[in-house]
């Protein structure tokens, strides 16, 4: 049986942010499950951004599976290419979130 993860980051608290962040990378580097997504959500966007340390752990994570950022928040706070610097994809999300979650990816929402 596959085992797949979601990490959805959606928090605006930073240290709540960091630990979703800091699990998915564990996971993907000990290979915990089969399979790990990310996605930035909501007030994470601007925490990616704004705090070095969200970005760095970004970057981490990308270098293994590149995380996906919501293009409709991203675009309305005018900070779609400062999160593409970053090194995170941005896309509408709601659809990726929802083909996820029906092909088996269990969510887990920070």
């Amino acid at each position: 049986m596959s085992s797949k993860l979601l990490v959805i980051i959606a928090t605006g608290e930073n240290e709540k942010a960091l630990t979703g962040l800091m699990y998915a990378s564990r996971t993907l580097t000990e290979g915990w499950m089969d399979k790990v997504k990310v996605i930035f959500f909501g007030p994470s966007e601007r925490l990616l951004v704004e705090d070095e340390r969200i970005a760095q752990a970004a970057k981490k994570i990308g270098s293994i599976e590149k995380p996906i950022a919501c293009k409709f928040i991203s675009d309305r706070d005018g900070i779609t290419e400062k999160i593409e610097d970053c090194g995170v994809k941005v896309d509408y999300v709601g659809t990726i979130i929802s083909e996820l979650i029906k092909d088996g990816y269990v969510p887990m929402v920070f």
